[in-house]
């Protein structure tokens, strides 16, 4: 009669000859070996290491890996099927009971539990983000991406599915994005100037390793490892740099951005800046200091670093074009669809100065160094049909509108707080009471709001030894990003902000 509940039918146990499904069973060397496999299958249901649910071997195949009989076998599941451990059903298999077999415990004597002091509660999960950085991920272009993948892979060279020979990226890409740059953003650069990364980050280590490298060699020009930074940014980028084994010098502030003519001083010879919309006070950095940087950078062979994070994004007047359209051999392009798409791409470029595209390039030799071949593929398709044009058009209007809504939002219900920086971006600084950022930061948490202050991208004099510039500019701030919650979610996410403000 065992047999008639545990024989398996052919397709169930070639399914599971085709699994291989293998159970680890210890059989103890005394008493039958029917009492023993039931033994140890007790104890392997009742210690959680077969949960419920888990399919067991078949009769045979058990047997088989046992070296004991089927019957054996097959009359020990009977039995526990029998007691409640096990369940058996015609095209499922022999598996553990759903039920739970409370797993064996020992009961230890009480013993005094000294309890710590009490704690404030933790503040709520955030239900709104409005944390800058980031755009509305939710919008990703799907459809148009999954057309472009595939017409890029339909007409893929075979070379695409290798282990990728272009160091410096698809020339496909890299000749769409010469196109593209040049007419969105103002740039001058040649295909074979254009190298392809894995986002800004891994650019950004590529450049300050090569400047690391040149300046460490014999009669490099003093100060040809120091690196002036924005007094606000991204200390990430900043760490980077040092990372690379370059020393950091912040230049001072004001309302219009960085105090360019603090360069000459720093003894710098390159610097870190975000010319088209600064990070974080939005700001664009007027025609005189683009051109004072430039001359700074020809008259001491250094270079401008750009970070062009969000330049496609300006809602107000002309859009601001790329810095390196006045001197291509003073200045390092960076790009990246971070913003624009997604940045679960990982995908950026460098648009390089003669002088270093070589030592850059040799860099991405590296093992693991390579970028994704086919999704480069897929990105010069997408710029190419014009797909990439009609999304950052859409998604500007979107982000516009959603700019538009915060400034109402605060004009109706906090008309005293002072809005700047939302020309162009993701983002928006909102000025706050003296001593009150992070208390509102702090309120903000208990809404179910995730917020940033300003202070968290103060980064000071660096590592350069000087003494901190000078920064004529607000204090308290917050550092609204606009463009992260879904659209579903980003009416709750103002009302949230409005009622944090003090």
């Amino acid at each position: 009669m065992a047999d008639s509940w545990a024989t398996e039918t052919p397709s169930d146990e070639a399914a599971d000859f085709a699994v291989g499904s293998d159970l680890h069973l210890e059989l103890s060397r005394t008493g039958g070996v029917r009492a023993s496999l039931m033994s140890a299958l007790r104890d392997a249901v009742r210690s959680g290491r077969l949960t419920p649910g888990t399919r067991l071997p078949s009769s045979r195949t058990l047997a088989t890996d046992l070296g004991i009989a089927r019957n054996t076998v097959a009359d020990a599941y009977a039995e526990l099927v029998a007691e409640g451990w096990l369940t058996a059903r015609q095209g499922s298999g022999t598996r553990v009971a759903e039920r739970a077999v409370a797993p064996e415990t020992r009961i230890e004597p009480p013993t005094p539990v000294r309890r710590p002091p009490p704690r404030p509660a933790p503040a709520p999960t955030p239900v709104y983000d409005l944390m800058p950085g980031s755009p509305d991920v939710s919008s990703f272009p799907r459809a148009a991406w999954l057309t472009a993948a595939r017409k890029a892979i339909t007409h893929a060279p075979n070379d695409a599915f290798g282990y990728g020979t272009h160091v410096a990226g698809r020339p496909e890409l890299r000749r769409a994005l010469a196109d593209y740059l040049a007419r969105a953003r103002g740039v001058r650069a040649a295909p074979e100037r254009i190298l392809i990364c894995s986002g800004l980050s891994e650019g950004l280590r590529l450049v300050g390793e090569v400047l690391g490298d040149t300046a460490r060699l014999p009669g490099a020009t003093p100060g040809a490892d120091l690196v002036a930074v924005e007094s606000f940014g991204l200390d990430i980028h900043r760490d980077l740099l040092t990372g690379c084994g370059l020393r950091t010098v912040a230049v001072g502030f004001d309302e219009h951005g960085p105090r360019t003519e603090e360069l000459a001083s720093t003894g710098a010879r390159a610097v870190l800046m975000t010319p088209a919309h600064q990070f974080p006070f939005g700001v664009s950095l007027p025609p005189d200091r683009r051109a004072a940087t430039v001359k700074w950078a020809v008259e001491t062979g250094g270079v401008l670093l750009e970070d062009d994070y969000d330049g496609e994004f300006r809602y107000d007047g002309q859009r601001v074009g790329a810095v390196q359209g006045l001197d291509p051999e003073h200045v390092v392009y960076m790009g990246t669809v971070s913003k624009s798409l997604s940045p679960a791409l990982r995908l950026g470029w460098l648009v390089l100065p003669e002088r270093l595209f070589a030592a850059v390039a040799e860099l991405k030799r590296r093992p693991g160094s390579q970028t994704s071949g086919l999704d480069q593929l897929t990105l010069a398709e997408f710029i190419t049909s014009g797909a990439y044009d009609r999304h950052v058009r859409g998604m500007r209007q979107r982000y516009q509108r959603r700019r538009d809504q915060l400034v109402a939002a605060l004009a109706e219900r906090a008309p005293h707080v002072k809005v700047s920086g939302i020309a162009a971006g993701l983002h928006a600084v909102l000025e706050l009471p003296p001593g009150t950022e992070q208390s509102v930061i702090n309120g903000a948490a208990w809404q179910g709001l995730a917020l940033e202050g300003l202070r968290r991208y103060r980064l000071g004099a660096g590592t350069g030894g000087d003494a901190a510039p000078r920064d004529d500019v607000i204090g308290d701030a917050l550092v609204v990003g606009y463009g992260t919650p879904p659209d579903h979610a980003y009416a709750g996410a103002l009302d949230a902000l409005c009622r944090a403000l003090p």
